[in-house]
């Protein structure tokens, strides 16, 4: 039984605090909520909010133009670590916040909060607001998606990745027409300005390596649909899936790889098959002129314009527009950790990420999802090699898989007890290391259940190889007994 503490400061402002409070601020106050994920499993969210008023330099902060002026004035002065959050009660007439707007979420660990009148109504808004920047029922049910029976998980519930130690990202461009087309792409200086700061900040999650290719000649594998009145080729909906398999034959990206690979395609057509573009499952063509696929990654059809004059040389020279490319593969690398910002309730404005790619609650949220899901993964390993052993009555342990074992178990207690504390950066890396010493433990080469064998089988392979050499053995040993009873029965002659 986990137990997800995170630690809130609510901070009113002057003007905001609620007339029906009950006691003189600061003082503390704990708000619990059950996930219950299956007949067995529940997770306990615990919020351990902390009331108090503004200090002189926040309300200087709060005296900003706007709320993003306010968030970066703020920021220098919160000492939140990783897991926790503060919220600023600002009074309902604060123009720091738009028409319409009652929360505004910064890009770091802080939200600015319109003052709802009563305690119970402020309560509840920030209840929501710290669901939205730590995790909700849905991102811990997609957590632990394995124990969660089907008919409760959301459509999109088995798009996010698994937790993983490390991930690869392979970014491909292929071009089935070099003939031509001859296309140049700065995929190196497009990775260092765009997707270097989002993997740098996802350092914390895990490890990351990025590679590239160009391949050639490889087509997609489905025939698109002319369409006389645009005079262009469609993909619809219903063909996609059947794009990736002959696709992915040709990466060879992850044959040899320890960690899930993300593949991200530019996929430039075929001067005959040009242009094209994807359908939704309603017709319309899609904006993005891309598509992804759950844990796998996206593909993005990138159209060439055609030649001004049919006399013109071939091949045709592209320069990819990285910058409209990257966009979108950003966006389908959030999709595939989850971090999407539809569930987020209308009246909530959201500060963009900047050129980060996600922000600093965005990694809490990867975080406490992870933790969970680890906890869990360590729990089904540990589960498994113990039915492993019952089995196997004569597998040898071994002193350094045992060891293994203690420290995983040591680990995700440590991890368990942290979260239970708030302490959400310290229990990550305990599950992390929980995670490493249970699967080390199980797919110890000695522990092979097929060295192994059961006690009839062993009967099954050896009768049939000792039985025709026992026989005249056993044979033998009869005649030597009966002819030594004979002997002694025969009377001893006396001269």
């Amino acid at each position: 039984q986990v137990q997800l503490v995170v630690p809130m400061a609510v901070v009113f402002s002057p003007g905001s605090v609620p007339g029906d409070l009950r006691r003189p601020l600061p003082f503390r106050d704990v708000q619990e909520m059950e996930i219950s994920v299956n007949l067995r499993t529940r997770v306990t969210s615990r919020y351990e909010m902390r009331y108090r008023s503004t200090t002189a330099q926040e309300e200087a902060a709060l005296a900003a133009a706007t709320a993003r002026e306010a968030d970066a004035a703020l920021h220098p002065l919160q000492d939140t670590p990783l897991g926790s959050l503060t919220m600023y009660v600002v009074p309902e007439s604060s123009s720091l916040l738009p028409q319409g707007v009652s929360v505004y979420v910064g890009r770091h660990r802080s939200a600015l909060v319109r003052a709802g009148g009563s305690l119970a109504a402020l309560q509840a808004r920030l209840r929501e607001v710290a669901q939205a920047m730590s995790f909700t029922a849905t991102s811990i049910a997609a957590a632990l998606s394995d124990r969660v029976p089907d008919a409760q998980l959301g459509p999109d519930a088995r798009r996010t990745l698994k937790s993983s130690l490390g991930y690869e990202i392979t970014f491909s461009l292929l071009n089935p027409d070099p003939k031509s087309h001859s296309v140049d792409w700065d995929i190196e200086g497009a990775v260092n300005h765009y997707v270097k700061p989002v993997l740098d900040k996802l350092s914390l999650v895990a490890n990351f390596s990025v590679d590239s290719q160009i391949l050639y000649y490889a087509v997609l594998g489905v025939t698109p649909r002319y369409d006389k009145e645009s005079s262009s080729f469609l993909l619809s909906a219903h063909s996609l899936p059947h794009v990736i398999n002959p696709v992915e034959a040709r990466l060879g990206s992850s044959a040899a790889s320890l960690y899930p690979v993300l593949n991200f395609l530019l996929y430039v057509p075929e001067r005959s098959h040009s242009p094209l573009y994807i359908q939704d499952k309603d017709g319309a063509s899609v904006s993005t002129n891309a598509f992804h696929s759950p844990r796998w990654g996206g593909i993005m059809v990138y159209n060439v314009e055609a030649p001004a004059s049919p006399q013109a040389s071939l091949p045709l020279h592209v320069d990819v527009d990285m910058a409209r490319v990257m966009e979108v593969f950003l966006a389908q690398l959030r999709l595939l950790f989850g971090l999407s910002r539809d569930e987020v309730p209308p009246e909530f404005l959201l500060e963009g990420p900047g050129n980060e790619g996600l922000a600093d609650w965005e990694l809490d949220h990867l975080l406490w999802a992870h933790t969970v899901e680890n906890i869990a993964t360590v729990s089904t390993t540990l589960t498994s090699l113990a039915q492993l052993l019952d089995k196997i009555g004569n597998i040898v342990i071994k002193d350094d898989v045992a060891s293994e074992v203690y420290k995983a178990v040591a680990s995700v207690q440590s991890a368990v007890t942290k979260l239970s504390l708030g302490h959400l950066h310290a229990a990550f890396q305990a599950s992390k290391e929980a995670v490493t010493s249970s699967e080390r433990a199980f797919f110890d080469p000695s522990l092979l259940h097929l060295l192994y064998f059961p006690d009839d089988q062993k009967f099954a392979i050896y009768i049939p190889l000792f039985l025709p050499m026992a026989v005249p053995i056993l044979l033998s040993l009869a005649k030597i007994v009966r002819e030594t009873r004979l002997r002694k029965k025969e009377p001893t002659k006396m001269d």
